[in-house]
């Protein structure tokens, strides 16, 4: 039986994602492969709803253990923990399969009413309850705006001695977003009566992601009553900026995940607003955890009676999808893992593009040989010349999606309408080819003699060793060596993009469909700008972008953003990531998304 599409969750975090990286969305259709059988879609000929094996279906993102209820926490907000929590609440909208983000869930939807101001009002789904019964209703955003920490958090915070370390009041909420992603930018927040079912948001300045910055809200009836009010009256000490009662729901709030593995607070507690909840004495820590159909959610039920997690390290995940411990996977895509699965009986494999894309950063702070004071702009000129990008597509990413091309943008993917016309305007074309001669002439430029270059990546991982053995063969010749540092640690504190011991970063960044989220990267304040580059006109455009809802001039921006990229040569992309995935045959409905929400986009439509 093939269910009816509806819609991805995204829980408690589109306006957490704001702090993550990404560029524009953008998508093919997916090409689907299979083996074992003459399946050639994900939605196959299998055995009717709620059969298979016992209406379960398994699935894994990785080792990583969960981490509990309030996924928005610093310490709690993950890929891995958000893929949990997203079956447990619903959100206003959703990115679907190409990644386009779409307006309307079965929580409700929302509307500009005005640009100037920027003025949204969301309507609340008048069926939408917490399980056990509560109403969804305008306190619980309010308690959302609140955990992110407004003015009047701050000046009471600072009042009380508590700052950060320019002196300002710091946040009182653990809250992964900052205060200006939403609570400073709406300075009177969500305004509506108690028990409303609709609110209005006014923001102070024009916001190019409007859209994403309101989602799903954890219930505020559970937090009052850890402080001895109800729903209305915490809405109301919070209305009358009650410091005292902030800080008490803080305390309570800061705590709201599993401290211990394996234990979990009465479901009174955790209360779900998705299609899934917790299954009791469902999780056995390091091993799974289970998920059951939430018995108050009012849209259409899950598609099985039990969905279970499992915490699965990468290299053991092709063997448990094969031994039936999961249904679906989604490793890292490369020629072995692809092999390794069409190999099987019984699994469909599913690939295509994704919004993840690959390049290399070059370190510009002090001490790097690329930095203004050393290499400068010749040696990374002279870099790029010797790095053989169109080898590296075609050797390590071509076998698993031929349509793969040598990317030359950031904030543009092959795959957007827009792609081809910002390249043309924003780049010669000069590091398409490798150009030894070039290359050795800049490095003689330069003025260092036999450079060393220190390539730093997240180790293991075997396609990024071989991109930097292909980078070493080539730059050799251009006099240049390139020393593999890749390490496990390298992005982690005290590791070597932390220290600054590197001259160049090979990683990759997940796109999310958001318009100023590359700020973070190349803005000189950027959150994100980890290299040490500064260019004032790239922050500039940057400022005109925050400063207009107008998509043409979004792109006009862009493309001076590009063009300075590469003048400056900030670094090199190489390539968009392909993807895969792959489920046991007979699994429908499973269908692999470009962003970084992932395959499970849509779990709750899976069935048998």
């Amino acid at each position: 039986m093939k269910r009816r599409k509806t819609y991805s969750l995204v829980a408690a975090s589109a306006a957490v994602a704001l702090v993550l990286s990404a560029c524009t969305s953008g998508g093919d259709e997916e090409e689907t492969t299979t083996s074992g059988d003459d399946t050639t879609t994900s939605e196959d000929e299998g055995t009717d709803e709620g059969s298979g094996p016992g209406g379960t279906v398994a699935f894994t993102t990785g080792a990583d253990e969960y981490a509990g209820y309030n996924g928005v926490l610093s310490s709690t907000y993950s890929t891995g923990n958000s893929v949990i929590n997203d079956r447990l609440g619903v959100g206003f909208g959703y990115f679907n399969a190409t990644g386009e983000w779409q307006n309307g869930t079965d929580l409700g939807s929302y509307e500009m009413i005005s640009e100037e101001p920027l003025t949204v009002e969301y309507t609340i789904n008048e069926e939408a309850v917490y399980q056990g019964g509560t109403s969804i209703t305008c306190e619980d955003y309010y308690m959302d705006w609140v955990s992110q920490n407004p003015q009047w958090i701050l000046d009471a915070q600072a009042e009380a001695g508590n700052t950060n370390d320019a002196g300002e009041g710091a946040p009182l909420f653990d809250r992964v977003s900052g205060p200006a992603t939403y609570a400073l930018a709406v300075p009177a927040g969500p305004e509506c009566e108690p028990g409303d079912q609709s609110f209005t948001i006014e923001y102070n300045a024009p916001n190019p992601d409007w859209e994403l910055v309101v989602s799903g809200a954890l219930p505020s009836h559970v937090m009052a009553e850890k402080v001895g009010l109800s729903k209305e009256e915490l809405f109301q000490a919070f209305k009358d900026e009650d410091f005292e009662v902030a800080q008490q729901v803080a305390e309570e709030w800061n705590n709201w995940y599993s401290e211990t593995p394996g234990e979990l607070p009465p479901i009174e507690e955790t209360p779900s607003y998705g299609p899934f909840t917790y299954m009791e004495d469902g999780w056995q820590p390091g091993e799974y955890i289970t998920l059951v159909p939430n018995p108050d959610w009012w849209g259409e039920a899950p598609g099985v009676e039990e969905f279970i997690f499992r915490f699965i390290a990468p290299e053991g995940q092709n063997q448990a999808l094969q031994n039936e411990d999961v249904n679906v996977i989604e490793p890292q895509a490369n020629q072995d893992a692809l092999d390794a699965l069409e190999a099987m009986d019984n699994v469909t494999v599913l690939s295509g593009s994704t919004l993840i894309w690959e390049h290399i950063d070059y370190n510009w702070a002090e001490g790097s040989v690329f930095s203004d004071a050393n290499g400068g702009l010749e040696l990374r000129q002279a870099f790029a010349y010797c790095v053989p990008r169109q080898d590296i597509v075609d050797r390590l990413v071509k076998p698993l999606d031929e349509d793969t091309i040598v990317m030359n943008a950031r904030e543009y993917f092959p795959t957007d309408e827009d792609y081809d016309a910002v390249v043309e305007a924003a780049y010669d074309g000069s590091y398409d080819e490798v150009n030894i001669e070039r290359a050795q002439e800049l490095v003689a430029e330069s003025g260092v003699e036999n450079p060393t270059v220190r390539l730093g990546y997240a180790a293991p991982n075997q396609r990024r060793a071989d991109t930097v053995a292909l980078i070493q063969s080539s730059c050799a010749e251009a006099g240049i060596t390139v020393e593999d540092i890749g390490a496990s640690d390298f992005f982690a504190p005290g590791g070597g993009l932390d220290t600054g011991n590197y001259d160049a970063a090979l990683f990759a960044w997940s796109g999310s469909g958001q318009v100023v989220s590359g700020r973070n990267i190349y803005h000189t304040d950027g959150q994100q700008n980890w290299h040490g580059w500064s260019n004032e006109t790239v922050d500039a455009e940057w400022d005109k972008i925050l400063g207009s809802l107008d998509p043409e001039a979004w792109l006009e921006s862009k493309t001076i953003i590009e063009e300075e990229l590469w003048n400056d040569l900030f670094g090199l992309p190489l390539y968009a990531h392909p993807g895969i995935a792959a489920h046991t045959t007979g699994l429908q409905n499973v269908e692999r998304n470009v962003t970084q929400t992932g395959v499970v986009w849509n779990a709750e439509e899976w069935t048998w």
